[in-house]
C-alpha cells in the first residue's frame, strides 16, 4: 500500500492537451446532436420586422417544429413522413430567395438567390382562388369576415393602426389597418398545385405573396410554436458583451408577459384575449 500511494503521489498531473483530447469525443457528440436537432426537429426563429404586427412583435423568439410537414432529406428538396399538410391560418416560417437588389422571389424558381427566412400567415392552399380588394381578402369567391374592434396599435415610429379581427375558416386573428394608406390589392389568382399563398397580418406594411408570389411546402421550415423570449431591444450584438446591457434588457426591455403566449388563432366562439397596444409593450 505504501508503494502504491507513493507512485500515485509522484504521477504527473494530466495536462490541458490530454484533458482536451479526452473530452473531445463528448464535445463532438454534443455538437452533432445539437446540429441534428436543429436540422431535422426544432429551430429557433427571431422576428426581425413588423410585417406580422400585432400577432408577432419585433424581438419575438419562437421555436419552429420542423417535423410537421415532413423530414427534410439532406442535400435535396425531398421530404418524408409528413405529419400533415399546411393549414389555412397557420403562421409559418419559410425560405425565400433574396436577390442582389434586395428583391424577394420564390426560392425554387430563383435558385441562385441567397435564401432568407420569413414568417407570414398562410391564406390560400393549392386549388384556392384568392384576391385582395380594398384591403380585404376574397377567398374562393367569398370576402373573409372582418370586424372592427375600436382598438389601436402603435408601432415604434408612432404610426397608429386600427386593430381588426379577420376570420379565416376556423382561424380568428387580429390584423392591422393603417387609415389613409392606399391598400396593396391583388387581382384574383388560382393557387397552383403544390404551392401556397402567404400574407402578413400588418396588411399595409407587409412584403408578402401579393408581391413575391407563392411558396412550395419544400421551402417551409414549419409552423411557429412556443414563444420562448421577447424583447424590444435593438442594439448591436457587441453591446451584449457588457453585463450592464443584459441587466438593462432584463429590467427594461424584456416582454415577460409574452413568453409562452404565442397563439396564431383564437377560438371563434371565445372572447379575444387582450391585444398588445404597441411594439414597445
Amino acid at each position: 500500500m505504501a508503494d502504491e500511494s507513493k507512485a500515485s503521489a509522484e504521477a504527473p498531473e494530466e495536462g490541458f492537451v490530454q484533458r482536451f483530447f479526452g473530452d473531445l469525443p463528448t464535445l463532438v457528440l454534443a455538437v452533432a446532436v445539437a446540429l441534428l436537432i436543429r436540422t431535422f426537429f426544432f429551430q429557433s426563429f427571431y422576428v426581425p420586422s413588423d410585417s406580422m404586427f400585432p400577432t408577432m412583435l419585433v424581438g419575438d423568439h419562437v421555436f419552429v417544429n420542423k417535423l410537421v410537414y415532413g423530414l427534410k432529406l439532406p442535400f435535396s428538396d425531398g421530404r418524408v413522413l409528413p405529419l400533415r399538410e399546411p393549414r389555412r391560418g397557420e403562421v409559418i416560417v419559410f425560405q425565400l430567395g433574396r436577390g442582389p437588389r434586395n428583391e424577394l422571389r420564390p426560392a425554387d424558381l430563383w435558385p441562385d438567390f441567397q435564401r432568407d427566412a420569413f414568417v407570414k400567415r398562410l391564406i390560400a392552399v393549392p386549388g384556392d382562388t384568392v384576391a385582395v380588394e380594398s384591403g380585404r381578402i376574397r377567398l374562393n369567391g367569398e370576402l373573409l369576415p372582418l370586424e372592427e374592434t375600436g382598438e389601436t396599435f402603435t408601432d415604434a415610429s408612432g404610426n397608429e393602426f386600427d386593430i381588426e379581427i379577420e376570420t379565416l375558416g376556423d382561424c380568428r386573428h387580429r390584423v392591422l389597418n393603417l387609415p389613409g394608406k392606399a391598400d396593396l390589392d391583388m387581382p384574383e389568382r388560382t393557387i397552383k398545385p403544390g404551392r401556397y399563398f402567404f400574407m402578413g397580418d400588418n396588411r399595409d406594411n407587409s412584403h408578402d405573396g401579393r408581391l413575391f408570389g407563392t411558396v412550395r411546402v419544400e421551402e417551409m421550415e414549419g409552423p411557429a410554436g412556443l414563444l420562448y423570449w421577447s424583447w424590444d431591444w435593438s442594439g448591436g450584438w457587441l453591446e451584449l458583451l457588457n453585463p450592464l446591457t443584459w441587466i438593462d434588457n432584463l429590467v427594461n426591455h424584456t416582454r415577460w408577459s409574452r413568453k409562452g403566449r404565442f397563439r396564431e388563432c383564437f377560438d371563434p366562439l371565445a372572447p379575444l384575449p387582450p391585444s398588445p397596444r404597441s411594439n414597445a409593450g
